[in-house]
């Protein structure tokens, strides 16, 4: 019996030795993969980082292209300000050269004939006063004239002002009638022939009126202006606020909106426009 377990000990001691063999090569592997799970741990953190980076940068660009189309829309809004002025400088001046032009009668300038259709009419003889005259002129003395008792008086032309304001009226029809540009037309008419006429500024604001019923809200904000800036003392002026905020509200500028809301309510405080104005502003 005791040859038997000896020759089973060297069998027994070979398999230990295996098992421990084999038990290192495990560890050893273990090992190589925890230092594997580490590098590759480091690894996702760096590329977590450069993605976080990446968003970072990302959000901030969506904020530089938000920024320039903003300052986009604002230079178009300018531009289509500054561009309103000239058309309205341009058709200004256009209308003041047309009446020039008539007035001297160079209306045929384009045919050739460049001369003066009104010619001032021919001084009337010393020696024989005119018929039906109602004054009498000493020409031996130089005397002014003398009206002559019981002579009736000249009837005097139309009024230009009543032309004028038929001007004005027809405007207002046209603009009744959804025909914006003829009625501006008449209403530009009605500023270069008549610039002392207290209407001046209702024409000025029925201009702008005729822009804000064409939802061209930028140039309406620029004829309101001016009933705002060149006519202080105008009736108009209230209503020229209150529809100048309306307008500002129309492109989505609700901080001017709110500014001209609070003009209106400051300045006119009794006026049906304040009423309106504040009810935009959310007062009571």
């Amino acid at each position: 019996m005791k040859a038997r377990s000896l020759l089973f000990l060297p069998m027994i001691l070979l398999s230990a030795c295996a098992t421990q063999k084999d038990l290192s090569y495990v560890q050893g592997q273990v090992s190589q993969l925890k230092d594997e799970s580490q590098v590759i741990k480091q690894q996702s953190a760096g590329s977590y980082s450069e993605i976080t980076q990446y968003r970072e940068e990302v959000a901030s660009l969506h904020g530089k292209i938000d920024e320039l189309r903003h300052d986009y829309q604002g230079s178009v809004r300018r531009l289509d300000m500054e561009d309103s002025l000239m058309v309205r400088k341009t058709g200004d001046f256009e209308s003041r050269i047309a009446r020039i032009e008539q007035y001297l009668g160079l209306d045929n300038a384009g045919s050739g004939n460049s001369q003066v259709s009104k010619v001032a009419p021919p001084l009337p003889d010393s020696s024989t006063p005119p018929s039906g005259s109602d004054t009498v002129t000493d020409q031996t003395k130089g005397q002014p004239p003398v009206k002559t008792p019981g002579a009736s008086s000249p009837v005097p032309p139309p009024s230009a002002l009543e032309a004028d304001d038929a001007l004005l009226n027809e405007g207002l029809v046209k603009m009744k009638k959804a025909d914006y540009s003829g009625a501006r037309a008449n209403f530009m008419a009605f500023m270069t022939g008549n610039p002392k006429s207290p209407k001046v500024a209702d024409a000025q604001f029925y201009i702008a009126e005729t822009y804000f019923s064409e939802k061209w809200y930028e140039k309406a904000i620029l004829e309101y202006q001016a009933v705002i800036a060149r006519y202080t003392k105008s009736p108009k002026r209230p209503a020229s606020l209150y529809k100048q905020g309306l307008s500002f509200e129309k492109i989505g500028d609700k901080v001017n909106a709110k500014a001209r809301y609070n003009d209106v309510v400051n300045l006119y405080p009794k006026s049906p426009e304040a009423k309106l104005a504040q009810k935009n502003l959310g007062m009571k």
